[in-house]
């Protein structure tokens, strides 16, 4: 699929975003071997291919979840400036 400067235009209008006139051949090419590269994909017959999780059906060597760190919201608070019933308590920022 081959894209023009009209439409590269377009998209980077619906996309907020602004590109200098002199660029948009750059984007033009680029965009358009994108479109291609999806479309040959799309051309591959996957029909018969399993779904792989992992390439390599690695499996994560997992650790315990175990606490290795103890309570210490009294000693955190007991430095911070202002605190309620266990919060952290902030200047107002949005009115």
């Amino acid at each position: 699929m081959s894209l023009d400067a009209d439409e590269v235009k377009k998209i980077a209008y619906l996309a907020r975003l602004k590109i200098e006139e002199a660029d948009i051949p750059g984007y033009v090419s680029n965009l358009s071997d994108i479109l291609d590269l999806v479309e040959q994909m799309n051309a591959v017959d996957t029909a018969g291919v399993t779904p792989m999780s992992h390439p390599l059906d690695a499996v994560q060597r997992l650790r315990e979840d175990v606490v290795t760190e103890g309570n210490q919201r009294e000693l955190f608070q007991a430095i911070a400036p202002k605190t309620e019933d266990g919060l952290y308590l902030v200047p107002q920022v949005i009115e």
